[in-house]
């Protein structure tokens, strides 16, 4: 049944379930540890979901930056999406040495097999005014080991209603980087047991003025079965990292129709 969130019994409901909640953490204070091992999932379930909803209700309510929607796409453009990342504040803005795979919020994921994990990833506030998002993210590498590091962004749903090869999906990434680097970005389809890849460079090295990158995946190129695209992602990854930091204050991906031949 489903609940108006404004009415009485929504808010009756959301005030019991924190009366119960407030009940549990007192118990559990006292020594209760059977309810601390059985309920630890459910709370960090719930955690997850309210960390969700306060960045997304930061993102609706915060009118810094420029929305996506007044952003100048290519003609045909019939999907834009600004990661939300950029756009609310984070209960857990930040991971410190992080493991391989480790994801910060529900989007991003960093991916390395540095051995010593001398890397910090963060959310950070967007202060120039030349910024178009209201946050970004920060990757900070020192003695970098490992043969690989790479940023994984998981693409919504509706990027892949009825994607096919006759779609280009275009990144719009505004980058800046304490020494040039050099900085990837790969599309990986899945449909069922078969994944496609396509790799592009995003222009020259990133320098440390504020850059802005465009670069497009064109799917004509990939072999595409007439299934739906079950999982869609970019990966970004950095061309030996070590000693850097890459500030990544926006990123917007977007999909239009191929020209026709």
């Amino acid at each position: 049944m489903a609940v108006n969130p404004s009415s009485w019994l929504g808010r009756r409901i959301r005030h019991r379930a924190a009366e119960q909640w407030h009940l549990l953490a007192q118990r559990i204070q006292q020594g209760d540890r059977r309810s601390a091992r059985r309920l630890r999932d459910e709370a960090q379930a719930l955690r997850q979901d309210l960390n969700l909803f306060l960045q997304g209700s930061d993102a609706q309510t915060n009118a810094a930056g420029t929305s996506v929607q007044a952003l100048q796409m290519p003609p045909g453009t019939d999907w834009r999406w600004r990661p939300l990342i950029f756009q609310g504040a984070m209960q857990d803005s930040s991971m410190t040495a992080p493991d391989n795979g480790q994801r910060l919020g529900e989007e991003v994921a960093l991916w390395h097999d540095c051995a010593n994990r001398s890397l910090i990833l963060r959310q950070k506030i967007n202060r120039r005014a030349t910024d178009l998002a209201p946050y970004g993210l920060r990757l900070e590498v020192m003695g970098f080991s490992g043969s690989y590091l790479s940023l994984s962004l998981d693409l919504p749903e509706p990027a892949r209603e009825g994607l096919d090869g006759h779609h280009i999906l275009r990144l719009a990434a505004t980058l800046r980087a304490e020494r040039p680097i050099t900085v990837y970005g790969r599309l990986n389809l899945a449909q069922g047991p078969n994944s496609e890849t396509i790799l592009r460079q995003l222009g020259d090295p990133v320098g440390g003025q504020r850059d802005e990158r465009v670069v497009e995946f064109d799917l004509g190129y990939a072999e595409l079965s007439d299934r739906p695209v079950d999982k869609l992602w970019l990966d970004l990854i950095f061309e030996s990292p070590r000693m850097n930091a890459v500030t990544l204050s926006d990123m917007v991906m977007s999909r239009h129709a191929r020209a026709s031949i």
